[in-house]
């Protein structure tokens, strides 16, 4: 039965156009006026961030839309504040949507006397009153047994397909997916398996970190249109070195499909200059003007399934049904048109 509660949306400053995307297309699914909850989120002089709530939340179930991306101490900050403000309020739940989870890399012990900072971050959200998570491709599938609470972790190699389907209809027999590491073959034959692509892997060996000292090609890419598949692109150096590798081992063209766009320091330059006929991200990041403007880089939309997945959360139904192409493909037809 549909919940007696309304779903409201807030968001803090971290990606403001894609919560009013996802505003939009709650008022279009819904069919009544679904805006952002009035409030602000402001800083004093000396960088201290206040919320005020303009609106009554009391009883409703709230949705926070707040990536903890660049700068991630800032914008985590904002998102337990918020939380806080809206629990003092008295809303029925709060669940937060986060579509890009900072500090995910900082999953594990990698030696002595380091943090796990991931953990650290659970923690302070569930204490600020957090009841429920909503993210997009957590680096690390285990940080979901970080929490105590519902954590519904969404994927972006579903909407991916469809981008792929779409742009190389034609070519599909001479697809090859590629994972940049070892670590990232699950993720890759993910969207190998959707697309119906074989799956080869770029082996890498560090000699510090940050830094590669050499990359081993697994599997046969010749003549292939290579497609990397990877959760985060951040400075972009091990991306473009990737690319060069696999073009001379072969590969007719090289194209890259990354969920979350962190793209510092160099990155935009970086894949300006490689050999990528293209690098696809989402929106979870909200893109730079640099992002928007450079030729090769393209960005998808993650309004239409992070909506429906706030929908489906308010309902109490399936999560999980939009990791089906048959679910997912109707709310992203706007985008691809396809047979």
């Amino acid at each position: 039965m549909p919940s007696l509660t309304e779903p409201k949306l807030i968001s803090g400053n971290a990606n403001l156009p894609l919560a009013q995307s996802i505003a939009r297309r709650m008022s279009l699914y819904r069919g009544v006026d679904q805006g952002l909850v009035n409030a602000r989120v402001e800083r004093f002089n000396d960088g201290e961030i206040f919320v005020e709530v303009f609106e009554n939340v009391r009883g409703e179930d709230m949705f926070i839309i707040q990536p903890t991306s660049n700068p991630a101490n800032d914008n985590l900050m904002e998102l337990l504040i918020i939380a806080d403000a809206l629990r003092r309020s008295s809303a029925a739940r709060i669940t937060a949507v986060i579509p890009y989870f900072g500090y995910a890399r900082q999953d594990r012990r990698t030696k002595a006397r380091t943090p796990i900072s991931a953990k650290l971050v659970a923690n302070m959200l569930t204490g600020a009153g957090i009841e429920r998570i909503l993210t997009m491709d957590l680096h690390a599938a285990q940080i979901q047994g970080f929490f105590d609470i519902p954590v519904d972790n969404l994927y972006a190699s579903p909407i991916f397909a469809l981008d792929v389907r779409t742009h190389f209809k034609d070519r599909m027999g001479d697809l090859m997916v590629v994972s940049p590491d070892v670590g990232g073959v699950g993720r890759a034959r993910e969207l190998a398996k959707r697309i119906n692509a074989p799956l080869s892997i770029v082996d890498k060996r560090r000699e510090k970190p940050g830094e590669v000292a050499e990359m081993t090609v697994i599997g046969d890419v010749t003549d292939k249109i290579c497609l990397i598949v990877d959760d985060i692109c951040d400075t972009a150096g091990t991306l473009c070195k990737a690319a060069q590798v696999l073009l001379d081992n072969g590969a007719k063209e090289v194209h890259s499909y990354i969920s979350h766009g962190v793209m510092s320091g160099p990155a935009v330059e970086r894949v300006k200059n490689s050999v990528m006929k293209s690098l696809v991200i989402t929106d979870s990041i909200q893109p730079t003007p640099e992002i928007l403007a450079a030729p090769n880089i393209r960005v998808v939309p993650t309004a239409p399934i992070f909506t429906q997945a706030i929908l489906n959360i308010w309902n109490g139904t399936s999560v999980s049904s939009l990791f089906e192409d048959k679910t997912l493909r109707p709310i992203y037809e706007s985008l691809y048109h396809m047979d």
